[in-house]
């Protein structure tokens, strides 16, 4: 999120220099991710620490904290888990707000940059690692399921109304709106056709931009908040989809990933339902955000941005109910 949470910054600063027992000496909003009701900060210490601070208004689902932390005594050390607090967990309240801290890596995003051959193959053998993981009952009990009921389309549906008379939007939605309508029911669709497949654990958001590289090292990879069971479909899709970074798959890609991953057929149905769910998904998103009363103006125009760039590609060609997004070229 471009804008800051109503929070007053040094009391948060006190607050997570008492919660972690760490000499906070600068605390820096850093507007990156799409959760309306998520933020974060850059946290820097006296020592020469620095830390990745996540704020949520609510809780964060249980699988966010036990997800990782199991993950991680798994062998998955590419796995960022949050930090335990020294009186144990991991979670602390503040306020309406509910915080966790984790490790800071400042490799910079890979959306912009793309993959070097060898993180396109670490990237295929982490997902072929956490896709063979068997979660322990307890961690099972807490992730979420998939099935296929997705509740992007009634979102959209709603949101389209106030978007059509919206100042903002208006213009928008007259170019764009009848092509969304379409996209709902090309998931809908979709999804009365897909031949569920077996459920593994899968990360649901792991796209370029929550790998972190040390340089041309280990990958990192954060952003936890929502995994999910499901079919590895639900994880491929951000590989064989030219949509999710500015270098996407092709030919050459395609076989580093493999060489990591091992052989693997996916389907194409899933992979076009996981596409075009995301896509609405995300619409409905950036409808609401900016739709709310309090977006300030740079917001909206950043969320209009990515709003336009998502309808255009679903307007494109080659965009429908069979089409899957794998380049060979």
């Amino acid at each position: 999120m471009i804008d800051k949470p109503d929070i007053d910054e040094r009391s948060l600063a006190a607050e997570v220099a008492a919660a972690w027992s760490v000499d906070v000496v600068d605390l820096v909003f850093m507007p990156v991710g799409l959760d309306g009701h998520a933020w974060a900060y850059r946290v820097e210490t006296s020592d020469g620490g620095r830390y990745f601070l996540k704020v949520r208004r609510g809780d964060f689902t249980p699988a966010a904290v036990l997800l990782p932390r199991f993950l991680r005594a798994q062998g998955l050390r590419q796995v960022v888990a949050p930090l335990d607090l020294p009186e144990g967990g991991a979670g602390r309240e503040f306020g309406d707000y509910r915080l966790l801290l984790y490790p800071f890596h400042d490799g910079g995003s890979l959306w912009g940059r793309g993959l070097t051959d060898r993180q396109w193959i670490e990237y295929g053998d982490f997902l072929g690692r956490l896709h063979r993981v068997t979660p322990t009952a307890e961690v099972a009990a807490v992730l979420p399921a998939e099935t296929y009921r997705s509740s992007a389309g009634e979102r959209l549906r709603t949101l389209g109304g106030q978007a059509s008379t919206s100042e903002v939007l208006g213009a928008f939605w007259e170019q764009h709106g009848a092509t969304l309508h379409r996209l709902a029911e090309t998931v809908d669709d979709l999804a009365s056709r897909v031949t569920p497949g077996r459920h593994v654990v899968c990360h649901a958001d792991i796209h370029p931009d929550n790998l972190i590289p040390d340089c041309d090292g280990p990958l990192h990879v954060v952003d936890w908040d929502a995994p999910i069971l499901a079919p590895r479909e639900r994880d491929l899709m951000f590989v064989y989809s030219a949509d999710f970074g500015d270098h996407p798959v092709n030919g050459r890609r395609a076989e580093l990933f493999r060489e990591g991953y091992g052989p693997l057929e996916p389907d194409p149905v899933l992979l076009s339902y996981y596409r075009s769910e995301r896509h609405l998904d995300d619409v409905a998103v950036f409808l609401g955000s900016i739709l709310r009363p309090e977006a300030s103006a740079e917001s909206r125009a950043n969320d209009l941005h990515w709003l336009t760039r998502i309808a255009e590609v679903v307007a494109g060609p080659g965009y429908g109910p069979d089409s899957t997004a794998e380049r060979s070229s």
